[in-house]
């Protein structure tokens, strides 16, 4: 069994992350860069089918500048096997479409996939369509926003909350899925991992490698950023004086906003 694991470079979420004001784009020199937290869920759901059987290979794919064999370095020394990097100038400011098409190409080049596991949204767009689109291109069954997964050698299934209920679903491979954060709590690394992780396979295509255009330019139809503001800063609530009205105060503020 073969899995891909899509994985994303982001800023480090615990930083504090700013936007360009001028490109509506979010500033990636601002923050220490890092993988995705959800996608290191991802991985480990994989890792945990490849404990229970060693004849499951686990590929990381990701999409972004060079510098995001950094992030896929560390995916490696969690335990996946190889990992793939696509990068390409013309790739920059890509939108959801866009890139789910080179993922889907790198999935078909990469072949004889049979589950690809994703996050159900990164944590620096929260788009939270990419695996869906993937698999609409793929062509294959998609199981989104699982908080339980199990994958056997012909079956994936699992279990997301929906409004109301839980729903349980299933699937045959190939298929693509999506973990949220309820998932697998994340290994960390060990030092025999993290030294081994130096040796293994890592390769970067381009979108020749890929035999595919896309892109920005490569697009009919794309989503822009059209414009962005910063977030206006926090306004001081009010305040009551211990001066014998603040109880009527209070009562007043909790029926004015429909509190009580």
């Amino acid at each position: 069994m073969k899995i891909v694991v899509l994985a994303k470079q982001v800023p480090d979420t615990w930083s504090n992350r700013k936007i360009d004001l001028e490109s509506g784009l979010l500033d990636r020199a601002a923050s220490d860069p890092v993988p995705d937290e959800i996608n290191e869920r991802a991985l480990e759901n994989a890792l945990l089918v490849k404990d229970a059987n060693k004849d499951v290979e686990v590929v990381v794919l990701a999409m972004g500048p060079e510098d995001a064999t950094k992030a896929l370095r560390k995916l490696l020394s969690m335990g996946a096997d190889s990992a793939v990097l696509v990068n390409d100038p013309t790739l920059s400011g890509s939108d959801m479409v866009q890139t789910s098409r080179v993922l889907a190409a790198a999935i078909d080049k990469i072949g004889e996939v049979d589950v690809v596991l994703a996050g159900n949204e990164a944590t620096d767009g929260r788009g939270g369509m990419v695996p869906a689109m993937v698999a609409e291109i793929l062509g294959w069954p998609v199981l989104p926003g699982l908080d339980e997964v199990a994958i056997t050698t012909n079956e994936v299934s699992g279990r997301a909350q929906v409004d109301g209920g839980t729903l349980r679903l299933s699937s045959g491979c190939p298929a693509v899925v999506s973990v949220t954060e309820k998932t697998a709590e994340a290994r960390f690394p060990n030092f025999k991992g993290i030294m081994a992780a130096k040796k293994k396979p890592l390769e970067t295509w381009s979108l020749a490698d890929l035999r595919i255009q896309a892109g920005p330019e490569a697009a009919a139809v794309r989503s822009v950023m059209v414009s962005a503001a910063a977030r206006p800063p926090k306004q001081a609530g009010p305040k009551v004086a211990d001066d014998g009205t603040a109880a009527a105060r209070l009562a007043d503020f909790l029926v004015s906003n429909r509190l009580v």
